[in-house]
């Protein structure tokens, strides 16, 4: 379990083999309850290849100095995140 929000990772390895490949991280917000957003690839075992980037926002509490997933959204493709993004540009550009 990580003690800091930096030490957070969605890497996942099984048998020597890295599954879950962690791209890049954006904390999104620290403390109690902590928010990241993590861009990631998944190793396909029939080709042998990392897929295209995907994209995952998660929740972790810390509770007795260890932070516990608690909630994830996985956001299907580049073009859901796009529309994400502009809605979100298009609400906070009036704030």
């Amino acid at each position: 379990m990580s003690t800091s929000a930096d030490e957070i990772s969605i890497n996942y390895e099984e048998d020597g083999l890295l599954l879950v490949k962690e791209m890049d991280k954006v904390i999104l917000s620290k403390g109690a309850w902590t928010t990241i957003l993590f861009r990631y690839q998944n190793f396909s075992k029939a080709t042998k290849e990392y897929g295209k980037d995907m994209y995952t926002i998660r929740r972790y509490q810390k509770r007795q100095g260890a932070y516990i997933p608690k909630s994830k959204f996985n956001i299907s493709s580049a073009e859901q995140a796009k529309k994400i993004i502009n809605a979100l540009q298009r609400w906070t550009d009036d704030v």
